[in-house]
């Protein structure tokens, strides 16, 4: 199969796709991989499979690679005497602002280019924590309690320590803070205002089981991935989840009862159906007091989840064929004729 991996982009978690990228590239090794590289100034370049290591972007060695420019369908390469066209179906591979904000789904989408990823409107559900949080309210998931800080107001939390602080637009654990009182609370605000002006605050919760579950549409069908219990740690901060991103090997299945697995579907189901259609997502959620609470939605994992496939690869390929089809809306100008015809003219 042919794929072209869209990686890069200017955010946080610029260094994360790129990892992600040269991840897939060994677990994909059977197709037939073009690699884009988005850099954080928006130039798109065309990076041969042969320089995807991380050192080939730290030290900008990229830029001496053939630029590209979007065109209907695809991204184009212009030399003196001719063009090439790369028209495969494009994985959207941005982790952070650009890539899950809506701003690369929209682009692909004026410019009709085939995607895997979230579309515009599932973007900002899953971009933005506190959209989440009312996404879940309307479709009835239940999730974590929560508070919402603005930067440009005073205001007490009623939410009992300890707390968890989260910029509301911000993945890969950057700027989160475990607060255990309230003489930490002003340093763990200031660090998330550094990434966002609005915070989440939620309580820290004791006793709390983690399970992380992927899936994407085929058909009309939902393929779910195995359910991870991911390694249990107080808190999974910047390093751990960077490291965490490059992972190929398939991961263990929870051990967990069948009930338990059907009540994460069903949630899982809730969150995608009529939203996430063509992308490949993983929720993680929270059981607490035998309560099923969504904690993160992931429109584009670390890595695309991977892990936790047993045939990756197909998953791909399943879902590279059921895209959804962007209606296109054609210009007929009869409006204006009716005018001009009516006027004489």
């Amino acid at each position: 199969m042919k794929l072209t991996i869209l990686f890069g982009g200017a955010s946080f978690e610029h260094e994360i796709s790129i990892v992600s990228a040269i991840t897939l590239k060994e677990k994909l090794s059977n197709f037939d991989l073009t690699f884009i590289f988005c850099d954080s100034d928006h130039t798109f370049y065309l990076v041969e499979p042969s320089k995807m290591k991380a050192i080939t972007f730290s030290k900008g060695e990229h830029k001496k690679m053939a630029q590209l420019s979007l065109t209907q369908g695809g991204f184009m390469q212009k030399s003196l005497f001719s063009k090439t066209a790369y028209t495969n179906v494009v994985l959207n591979l941005i982790h952070g602002g650009d890539g899950e904000d809506g701003t690369i789904s929209s682009l692909l989408d004026f410019y009709a280019i085939k995607y895997i990823g979230p579309r515009t409107d599932a973007s900002v559900f899953s971009f933005d924590k506190v959209y989440t949080k009312y996404l879940c309210d309307a479709i009835g998931v239940k999730s974590v309690p929560y508070e919402v800080l603005k930067k440009s107001e005073q205001k007490d939390i009623t939410i009992g320590y300890p707390v968890i602080v989260k910029p509301s637009r911000l993945g890969s654990s950057i700027g989160v803070s475990i607060v255990k009182d309230e003489s930490e609370m002003d340093y763990a605000l200031d660090t998330a205002f550094e990434f966002d002006d609005t915070v989440l605050v939620e309580p820290f919760l004791e006793g709390v089981k983690e399970y992380n579950l992927a899936g994407y549409k085929s058909g009309d069908e939902i393929k779910f991935s195995i359910v991870e219990e991911p390694h249990k740690e107080e808190f999974l901060d910047f390093e751990k989840k960077y490291m965490d991103f490059s992972r190929s090997e398939q991961v263990l299945k929870a051990e967990i009862p069948e009930d338990l697995v059907l009540k994460l579907q069903t949630n899982f189901k809730k969150v995608y159906d009529g939203l996430f259609e063509g992308a490949l997502i993983r929720c993680d959620f929270f059981v607490h007091n035998d309560e099923v609470l969504l904690n993160e939605i992931n429109p584009i994992p670390g890595s695309m989840a991977n892990y936790l496939f047993e045939d990756f690869a197909t998953a791909i390929e399943e879902l590279s064929g059921s895209l959804p089809q962007k209606k296109m809306i054609s210009a007929s100008y009869e409006y204006i004729h009716s005018i001009s015809k009516a006027k004489g003219k």
